[in-house]
């Protein structure tokens, strides 16, 4: 699939949801979090291409990784929404923006 057509497909299959409609997903482990620094549709097409440079560099940086579960509280007491695009077997989840504080906190308390 070329970079247009994977991101046309992304845009179709993107949209705002729960977390409560999430939790299954990462119950199995599927789901990971995007950065907001990074475009949520753009880590979808590289993970379509299987561009592992990309993939190396944002996990060395922890732009992208896995949901752990202190995040999943913060998500699951806030009632969180989130954007979500699945790459099968992935879901791709970013915070909107007024959620990224939320995320931000959360991260700070984790390592302090």
């Amino acid at each position: 699939m070329n970079t247009e057509n994977a991101k046309q497909e992304l845009l179709r299959q993107t949209a705002k949801i729960s977390w409560a409609e999430l939790q299954r997903y990462f119950a199995a482990g599927k789901v990971i979090y995007v950065e907001a620094s990074l475009d949520l549709i753009d880590v979808g097409v590289a993970l379509i291409q299987d561009d592992k440079a990309a993939f190396n560099t944002w996990t060395n940086n922890q732009l992208i990784y896995p949901v752990n579960d202190e995040q999943a509280q913060v998500w699951s007491a806030n009632a969180a929404t989130l954007w979500a695009s699945v790459v099968s077997p992935w879901v791709l989840v970013q915070p909107l923006k007024t959620q990224e504080q939320e995320h931000l906190k959360a991260q700070d308390q984790k390592i302090h």
